[in-house]
């Protein structure tokens, strides 16, 4: 998917069209399979005696969570004109990176650095 242009000088991104359409069906298909799986989960713990939840529930039911509002922040990114940029360093992030994990907000140095924090 090759899905930068812009002036890498500048430090701009930006998203042709097509591309800016196949990315948001992405995230938004990432997000209906998220919360599908939030959904049969919380059901699931909902019907289960408490004795038997698994304490890796709730990190499961965290993480989907967390993953949702992760989906969530890069489809405002990509309506905003920001989506594929480092919120670290401001730099593009690859697109073997953003192929693989999509809401991705930083580049690997970024991240590495720990500029991702807690939200």
């Amino acid at each position: 998917m090759t899905t930068n242009v812009g002036d890498a000088s500048s430090g701009t991104h930006a998203l042709n069209d097509a591309a800016a359409r196949e990315v948001r069906q992405r995230l938004e298909e990432e997000r209906r399979t998220r919360a599908a799986q939030l959904t049969a989960l919380e059901q699931a713990v909902e019907r289960s005696p408490l004795e038997q939840v698994e304490a890796s529930d709730y990190t499961r039911l965290e993480n989907l969570r967390q993953s949702l509002v992760e989906i969530d922040d890069a489809l405002r990114r990509l309506r905003e004109g920001a989506y594929g940029r480092c919120e670290g360093c401001g730099q593009a992030i690859p697109a073997g990176r953003l192929e693989i994990l999509p809401y991705a907000r930083f580049c690997v140095r970024c991240q590495g650095r720990g500029a991702r924090g807690d939200r």
